[in-house]
């Protein structure tokens, strides 16, 4: 199991395991349900834990503890991306890589290695014919993650809502209907 972390916490998605480096958070990782919690002890875990927690409590997305992202400047790119699609929306791979001048599958691929679940919303894109893959797997337990973030956030199951038009997804309800991954 990776570490350390500066706490561990329960979630509706399981334990979370949250490391901080210099005050930001740095990676967020679904930890087996036989992880220990460990309570934050410092001021800026103290922050984060709070932040997750009103997240889970209430939806919002405001988060405004400091994030430290490490990765290519392609995955730079797309996790920008992502933090801009907007709370209860929805983009495909194809809309992200186009507005990226990329693939489909790089953009899946930037997406699976996001190390800050939830708090940058690799859930919010999903593939042209279904639901997607969550954290490189198109089914289990990290898809039934990425379906409560998307009903958490007001994305009904089957509805695909880009800005005003809704628009049906095909299979948002089956898993493993695609290989990219999110």
């Amino acid at each position: 199991m990776p570490g350390p972390y500066a706490l561990v916490m329960d979630s509706p998605l399981g334990k979370l395991g949250i490391a901080l480096a210099d005050q930001a958070v740095c990676r967020i990782d679904f930890l087996p349900e036989q992880a220990r919690t460990q309570a934050a002890t410092a001021a800026p875990a103290r922050r984060v834990a709070r932040e997750l927690e009103r997240y889970f409590r209430t939806g919002a997305t405001d988060f405004s503890v400091a994030l430290q992202l490490h990765g290519t400047p392609f995955q730079q790119r797309v996790w920008q991306a992502l933090r801009a699609i907007p709370h209860g929306e929805v983009r495909t791979y194809g809309e992200l890589a186009a507005q990226l001048g990329s693939g489909a599958r790089a953009v899946g691929n930037a997406c699976r290695h996001n190390p800050l679940p939830v708090m940058v919303p690799c859930h919010r894109v999903v593939s042209a014919s279904g639901i997607g893959g969550y954290s490189g797997h198109t089914g289990g337990p990290e898809l039934r993650r990425k379906r409560w973030l998307l009903a958490h956030e007001g994305a009904p199951p089957g509805l695909e809502k880009r800005g005003n038009a809704p628009h049906m997804l095909c299979q948002l309800q089956s898993e493993g209907d695609s290989t990219h991954d999110g």
